[in-house]
């Protein structure tokens, strides 16, 4: 089993179905987490959102937004947002789950779905909402070198994860923070089975339970 493969086997036994049918009806919101396989390695790709936008102005976030009334569910959302943002096809992306949603600090339920992407897709970024796309090794999100961690931190329940990216290609900096650092470090602990060497307060083998807390207490404070 090559290496894509058997990560498609793993992330789809996270996959939540139809587990949270039971919650109140919150304003939805989907990211895309598109990965692909570069050099026997795990990659995933990421955007930093143009400094015009009315929310999260200059902010790296996976491709994404909130819920049309013409979508028919969270995965439609994902890949017709990941279309506008950065010119990637629904046709070009092999969905492989959702994982389970977390409530960001505008109020919105935002359901992470993945996907495998060709490693030779070459983003074509509207300039209205994305002003770079770049790539970052998953690994990137289980190493203690570039991150940190602040507690306390205002809309946030549990830790605050952060990180330095520098990008190999063009040198530029990206901070990711936030929602964003706390998807890409479930997907990676879970996609390369192994827990980040900082803590999280997940287990990689079992993270529903951290996360059904995480999203109940959200929800208490609605």
């Amino acid at each position: 089993m090559d290496i894509k493969e058997e990560t498609i086997a793993i992330l789809k036994q996270f996959d939540i179905g139809n587990k949270l049918s039971y919650l109140p009806v919150l304003p939805k919101a989907s990211v895309l987490i598109p990965l692909f396989v570069k050099n026997g390695e795990l990659y995933t790709l990421m955007t930093l959102r143009s400094k015009e936008l009315k929310t999260s102005a200059g902010e790296v976030c996976f491709p994404g937004g909130k819920r049309d009334p013409s979508d028919r569910d969270d995965v439609d959302t994902a890949l017709r947002e990941a279309e506008e943002e950065i010119g990637l096809s629904p046709e070009g992306v092999q969905v492989v789950c959702r994982l389970f949603p977390i409530i960001n600090k505008s109020g919105l339920l935002v359901t992470p779905v993945v996907g495998f992407i060709e490693e030779s897709f070459y983003p074509c970024p509207n300039p209205a909402e994305v002003s770079a796309v770049f790539t970052v090794p998953l690994d990137f999100f289980t190493s203690e070198k570039d991150h940190c961690t602040a507690h306390g931190a205002a809309g946030m329940v549990g830790p605050l994860h952060s990180f330095h990216f520098v990008d190999p290609d063009s040198g530029s900096q990206y901070h990711i923070w936030g929602l964003t650092a706390m998807l890409a470090i479930l997907v990676a602990a879970l996609a390369l089975r192994k827990q980040p060497e900082f803590d999280v307060g997940f287990d990689s083998e079992d993270p529903l339970s951290f996360f059904h807390q995480i999203l109940h207490r959200r929800i208490s404070k609605l």
